[in-house]
């Protein structure tokens, strides 16, 4: 029995058997269209490989994390590129879930609980979305521009233990530019400084005048 590490993603269309009902015919030549044309091609650039088709669904595997991630973020993106030129209720849209685990190899396909909390976390995911382990998320959160809102521990079916589950934040489109960064923090302690001073200098200006004129009054009856 061979077992490796590999990052395993999946993938399941929302509400697939009512739009199978309203357009059995559209639907499937939809799916078809979007797994060719988008999921497959995508994939093959982010070097991996789907080693299981579903009906509604899909299961790939990526050497790299990161290359997983980016991938489902480039697929959920086309999905919403695709989906804008078709009426609302025709959409495809899909969940996507990410985990990072051992897996038994048996030919072109993959087991175990690798490939079972990756389902689990699919199902978690929103629509349009991403959910991903707590073991991707450490993975990739300082290599990549998005964001991980933390979901807390989820009981998920037929997995002894809880698991820590992650949404990917897909609003942060890309990384900010170097000319958009944050200032460092010494800068801003020495603006909050220099502004300080200022202010300090412009009250002891307006102060000042009216001490010398009273000590002026006070001693001019001397002086003369």
């Amino acid at each position: 029995m061979d077992r490796k590490l590999a990052a395993i993603l999946a993938a399941d269309v929302v509400g697939y058997s009512t739009l199978m009902e309203r357009d059995e015919a559209g639907t499937f030549e939809r799916l078809r269209a979007g797994r060719k044309d988008l999921f497959e091609p995508e994939i093959a650039r982010h070097h991996g490989q789907i080693f299981k088709l579903m009906g509604d669904g899909m299961l790939a595997e990526f050497g790299s994390v990161v290359d997983a991630v980016e991938c489902a973020v480039s697929l959920q993106r086309g999905l919403a590129e695709r989906n804008a030129a078709v009426p609302e209720d025709q959409r495809i849209r899909v969940r996507i879930g990410i985990n990072l685990g051992e897996v038994i190899v048996e030919g072109e396909d993959r087991y175990g609980e690798g490939v079972n909390v990756a389902a689990r976390l699919q199902q978690l995911a929103d629509p349009g979305g991403i959910c991903v382990s707590a073991k991707v998320a450490r993975e990739v959160e300082r290599k990549l521009a998005f964001g991980f809102e933390p979901m807390g521990e989820q009981k998920v079916k037929n997995i002894a233990e809880p698991v820590q589950a992650f949404r990917v934040i897909l609003g942060g489109q890309a990384p900010p530019q170097p000319a958009r960064s944050s200032p460092p923090r010494w800068v801003w302690a020495g603006a909050a400084v220099l502004a300080l001073i200022l202010v300090l200098a412009g009250t002891t200006w307006r102060f000042w005048p009216s001490v010398s004129e009273r000590h002026a009054e006070d001693c001019g009856p001397s002086l003369r």
